[in-house]
């Protein structure tokens, strides 16, 4: 029987708490680039190469992981 929980933690490679931990980690990089990114919309000048610096580090990461 499936699990739903389990299955798609599993098609990455990972346990449901690490997926849990790596999501939630992603979630909070995404927050986090909002307000970089709403700060960089008003001031040009700051956080010009942060916010696409980081979505690159986290495309890397997301490439590692095992296909679904």
């Amino acid at each position: 029987m499936k699990n739903i929980f389990t299955e798609h933690p599993r098609s990455v490679g990972e346990s449901y708490l690490m997926h849990m931990f790596n999501a939630s980690r992603f979630a909070f990089t995404f927050l986090v680039l909002f307000f970089i990114v709403f700060i960089h919309a008003i001031l040009p000048f700051l956080f010009v190469r942060t916010a696409s610096d980081i979505v690159c580090e986290m495309s890397k990461d997301m490439e590692c992981r095992k296909k679904a």
